[in-house]
């Protein structure tokens, strides 16, 4: 994971470094741009205020293309990828292969109704709690589940910048 920074290092921060580092947090180069440019930020709070009318604003293109940098739950992460650390931590609650097993199953029958990956802020939940949560979705539309996996990646967002950047 990349190091953390105070509100004054991101303020201070050349834009392209800077702009990578948030990519970490949505894969969505518009995303990570605009974030970065628009600095300065008063505290952190008024950078998550953005990073999250930002997330708000995410076409559906984006939204999918940013499910492209995420493990399916229960997979783990590339090593050495940007997000590998994060995400490890984030789905520690998967601790049984056959429990993962049994979400990796439900990933693909996700994927098949909805042509993408299933995702979630898994962050504090366990295998069998985001098992029934992916159950539960697959009765939604495409259109609401597309709806749903933005609230779902603005959690993540959020979630991951706080842990880069210290209050």
């Amino acid at each position: 994971m990349e190091d953390s920074f105070c509100i004054a290092e991101v303020n201070a921060m050349d834009a392209g470094r800077l702009t990578g580092v948030l990519r970490q947090c949505v894969a969505v180069d518009r995303w990570a741009r605009e974030l970065a440019d628009g600095r300065p930020y008063a505290d952190r709070d008024d950078l998550l205020a953005r990073a999250d009318e930002l997330t708000a604003s995410l076409t559906d293109e984006e939204i999918r293309h940013a499910l492209d940098d995420h493990p399916r739950i229960g997979e783990r992460a590339a090593a050495g990828s940007a997000t590998a650390a994060m995400s490890a931590s984030e789905q520690s609650g998967v601790d049984s292969a056959a429990l993962a097993d049994r979400l990796l199953a439900a990933n693909a029958a996700y994927e098949d109704r909805f042509g993408h990956i299933y995702l979630v802020c898994a962050s504090g939940r366990d295998g069998a709690d985001l098992l029934a949560d992916l159950a539960g979705r697959m009765g939604n539309d495409p259109v609401a589940e597309l709806s749903v996996v933005r609230m779902e990646l603005g959690k993540i967002a959020r979630l991951r910048l706080e842990r880069i950047v210290t209050a």
